[in-house]
């Protein structure tokens, strides 16, 4: 305690005061003398009690700012009391807690970070096998030109599957980590469908599927055109697919005081009720899901949407069909 030169200094002009106060006090008698030597001796001995308790104090704080450190974050600091040295220690607890929140944050993090690289590793996988396995059929001279155009074809649908996984993942990616800038602009969302439903020309006249739309021609909301037509088409794809021939799609759409609402419904197999609550999760794959499926459209969807300060609800049942209900809010409050 006394290699601090803050209390060395304290000590020695505490000592210089009592004795020129002794010194005073001998003029007028010894008694006096003796009483200023014995106040003195008590004044300098307190506080140095009080100085060597409040190193004890600190000497507490910094075992417990060790501990921090090493990882131990239940620990509980505080004592309740008046004083800068409670404040201090109510301050620190406060930041305990906030790094331990944070740490579990990181925690998930890490782990949702293991399982989409594991996820998306198994993903990879299954394409990149088949590609290496139709390139070494290709090789083969002797190979049948029927045959050769058949492996071609396929090698080209791997190639194709893959650079839309990837190019999905990267979208998500940029999602997640807030980079992407959602323009706030009006969207006539008659446009927006017809667009969307332009991408899915093809499979639906291969199934022959009835696309009904209702709505008002002057519904809009605001957002971003582009991006919600990504989520759009995801949604409409996931009906496509799971619609028998010769099937019915339906989108309605209506626009009030309080937000903008689009609904898209099918009659086809439906999702399985255990399912529902998972949809949206990435890689996930239903019960009813397509072997071609990876389980990256809807998730999409529902980041897309959600960022944009939507909301996006599914309601089915299991041979009736299924229906997705999004919302556009007017105003986020």
């Amino acid at each position: 305690m006394l290699r601090n030169k803050e209390v060395l200094h304290h000590l020695i002009t505490m000592c210089g005061i009592s004795l020129v106060g002794i010194v005073a006090a001998a003029f007028l008698s010894i008694a006096a003398a003796i009483l200023a030597l014995m106040i003195s001796v008590l004044l300098i001995s307190s506080s140095l009690f009080f100085t060597k308790k409040r190193y004890r104090e600190i000497e507490k704080l910094a075992e417990y700012l060790r501990k921090i450190h090493s990882g131990e974050f239940t620990l509980d600091v505080r004592d309740n009391v008046e004083g800068e040295l409670s404040i201090l220690k109510n301050e620190l607890y406060k930041v305990t807690i906030m790094l331990s929140e944070h740490r579990s944050l990181l925690q998930k993090d890490k782990i949702q970070l293991t399982n989409a690289i594991s996820d998306i590793s198994h993903q990879l996988k299954t394409p990149l096998t088949s590609m290496l396995m139709m390139s070494d059929l290709l090789s083969d001279p002797e190979l049948p030109p029927e045959k050769r155009t058949e492996f071609t074809q396929n090698l080209r649908n791997q190639i194709e599957r893959l650079e839309w996984l990837v190019s999905s993942l990267l979208k998500l990616s940029k999602i997640d980590a807030g980079t992407v800038q959602f323009k706030k602009e009006p969207v006539q969302v008659e446009k927006l469908l017809q667009k969307a439903l332009e991408n899915l020309l093809i499979p639906i006249d291969i199934k022959e599927l009835i696309v009904n739309l209702q709505g008002e021609k002057t519904t809009t909301f605001l957002g971003d055109f582009h991006w919600t037509l990504e989520a759009i088409i995801n949604i409409l794809k996931n009906g496509v697919e799971h619609t028998p021939v010769g099937g019915t799609i339906t989108i309605s759409y209506t626009e009030n005081i309080l937000f903008t609402e689009i609904c898209i419904a099918d009659n086809g197999i439906g999702i399985e009720k255990k399912d529902l609550h998972n949809i949206f999760k990435r890689f996930y794959k239903g019960k009813n899901a397509s072997n071609e499926s990876v389980g990256i459209g809807l998730a999409m969807a529902h980041s897309i949407i959600t960022s944009q300060h939507g909301d996006i609800e599914v309601s089915s049942k299991k041979g009736e069909g299924t229906s997705f209900k999004i919302k556009f809010y007017k105003q986020v409050i």
